[in-house]
């Protein structure tokens, strides 16, 4: 055991005396040391129950024949820190965490591990930290908060920023404002709809380091606990067996989950951050790959935020399993193991499925034709960038209004500044420029709420938030803090936003305009650090970047998955 190296030996006394001060007798230090990892916080409802599901992990590892130790990360909240400059610490904290687990794990040489995650950083930080160490590991997502009420019809936060624009905008009173604030969020559990934290949640258990319909269970739910004390088992099981995360992370589970957040118009953010996880696991997985799984897998679950469901109902109607079984049926999805030791397609076979339900829609009847999302290039953007199509049209041709922070085009929006034809431009958010590629929910709620939402498109080399909807384009890269073409543009220039031809670009002489690199925002601290190590958004915004990449040897598929693979899908 990996433990052996702080706990065998009479070199290892004085390792055992603290041990044994934590209440650890000669048995329990004799079994394998399995952390309980968990970013527990009371200072928002997603992360609200983990410690309570953190005790119910320990006693499935105690259960199964471990000794578990626990520790805490940190959290950052979207949700609170939208909108202010507190909201640049939000992708940062990804880092920061992956990187504590790391630390705190191997600095304790622990043997397994499982994460219990809520929010939408702490989950792809959860899988980033599970494919860096590559020990035996389990990921649990917290779950999903329930739904508020508000005028007989079910409400999330969504609601509550689209709400400010119309407030803004006279269309509400402060009364009206009121009164769909107080009845968004009802407890514990990450933002409801098919936003970032449950995107995540669903590509965690499609890469198989979740177990398929864990993740579904939302946060209030009587089983969620015994969810986690499986986990606590499970994990035990993977340790005997042999079994780790980079095992699971192949370029087919990266696809096939790519067409899970196709499928459900999930966040934007799946694109960054599985990336980020694609880099840690050593797959070969760049931008362009997601372009397959959006343009081909048509739109089959309709869920907030351009839908009409939560991921409360999605559970309700079979969850994950339930948009897995239709993919599955249609030829979409590719067989790949799981951390049960289970291959996925056995998994969602075993899964129940619910008749009587109007959450998930088969692929021969689906809500859109295509995925949610299209993967950019041009003269604005020859790194890419990711669009996020709406509801309907696939073109956008505009004048730029050119804005350099996220508080300048809010202040615009609110001020009645912005007008029908319209593409707001916000730059100098991305990863470096933010620092911190904030996200632009503020900005794009308020377009909604004032109305606007089909006659104006915004663009930025920051990002989004999954609860935003409308023409927008995102990640654009090169950043502008890099002197990326997006730097250049200038008040009154023409942006052409095609999604059909997949570009994005502007007819402006650029390459005439001079450009030089502003101070930068931050100078010490965390953010300052971040800010010189960030690479692309195009790679995954990690602060590996000048790192080479090395493909590890479990990176390619495997011979049985090549042979499980159907016909109809391409590698």
């Amino acid at each position: 055991m990996r433990s052996d190296l702080i706990k065998r030996g009479p070199d290892r006394a004085p390792a055992r005396a603290m041990l044994r001060a934590t209440g650890l007798d000669d048995e329990a230090i004799a079994k394998p040391l399995v952390a309980v990892v968990h970013t527990w916080s009371n200072v928002s409802p997603c992360n609200l129950n983990l410690r309570e599901l953190a005790e119910a992990a320990a006693g499935g590892i105690r259960a199964a024949g471990g000794t578990p130790v626990e520790f805490n990360t940190i959290a950052v909240t979207d949700g609170i820190a939208m909108g202010t400059p507190g909201m640049r610490a939000s992708l940062v904290s990804r880092e920061l965490i992956a990187d504590s687990i790391e630390l705190a794990v191997d600095g304790h040489c622990l043997d397994a591990m499982v994460v219990l995650c809520g929010c939408d950083k702490t989950i792809p930080a959860a899988a980033m930290a599970l494919a860096r160490l590559d020990i035996p590991g389990v990921a649990l997502y917290g779950g999903t908060i329930d739904h508020g009420r508000h005028e007989g019809h079910a409400i999330t936060v969504q609601q509550v920023f689209e709400a400010v624009g119309a407030h803004g905008a006279g269309r509400i009173d402060d009364a009206q404002l009121a009164a769909v604030e107080r009845h968004a969020c009802p407890g514990a559990g990450a933002c409801g709809g098919q936003f970032t934290a449950n995107t995540m949640a669903m590509v965690l258990s499609t890469l198989g380091l979740s177990p398929l319909g864990f993740n579904d269970i939302p946060a209030t739910h009587p089983a969620k606990r015994a969810a986690a004390y499986r986990c606590g088992e499970l994990v035990m099981e993977c340790l005997r067996a042999g079994r780790t995360p980079r095992a699971l992370l192949t370029h087919t589970s990266l696809t096939n989950a790519a067409r899970m957040v196709a499928a459900t118009a999930g966040s934007t953010n799946a694109v960054l951050h599985l990336l980020a996880i694609a880099r840690e696991a050593g797959v070969a997985w760049t931008l362009e790959d997601f372009q397959p799984a959006a343009e081909h897998t048509p739109v089959i679950a309709d869920l907030l935020p351009g839908g009409r469901y939560t991921a409360v109902e999605l559970f309700g109607a079979g969850g994950s399993a339930r948009v897995a079984q239709e993919l599955i049926a249609a030829g979409m999805l590719e067989d790949a193991p799981t951390v049960t030791g289970r291959w996925l397609f056995a998994e969602v076979a075993a899964a129940p499925r619910a008749e009587a339900q109007d959450v998930v829609h088969p692929v021969t009847a689906p809500l859109k034709p295509r995925g949610g999302y299209s993967i950019l290039y041009g003269n604005l953007a020859p790194e890419g960038c990711v669009l996020k199509l709406p509801g309907k049209g696939e073109r956008f041709e505009g004048r730029a209004r050119v804005f350099e922070s996220e508080e300048a085009a809010f202040a615009a929006v609110q001020g009645d500044a912005i007008q029908p034809g319209d593409v707001v431009v916000i730059r100098n958010e991305g990863p470096a420029g933010g620092p911190g590629m904030r996200e632009m929910l503020g900005v794009t709620a308020a377009l909604i709420g004032r109305g606007l939402g089909d006659s104006v498109a915004l663009i930025t080399d920051g990002r989004f938030s999954g609860a935003t909807r409308g023409f927008m384009v995102g990640h654009v890269a090169p950043e502008a803090a890099r002197g990326g073409p997006i730097a250049r543009l200038r008040e009154g220039d023409t942006i052409v936003i095609d999604a059909h031809r997949r570009e994005l670009f502007t007819g402006a002489d650029l390459a005439s305009r001079p450009w030089q690199p502003a101070p930068p925002k931050v100078t010490r601290g965390a953010l300052a650090k971040y800010a010189q190590l960030v690479g692309s958004a195009s790679d995954g915004a990690t602060t590996h970047a000048a790192l080479p990449w090395i493909a590890r040897p479990n990176a390619a598929r495997s011979a049985e998955e090549a042979r499980r693979a159907p016909a109809s899908v391409t590698a």
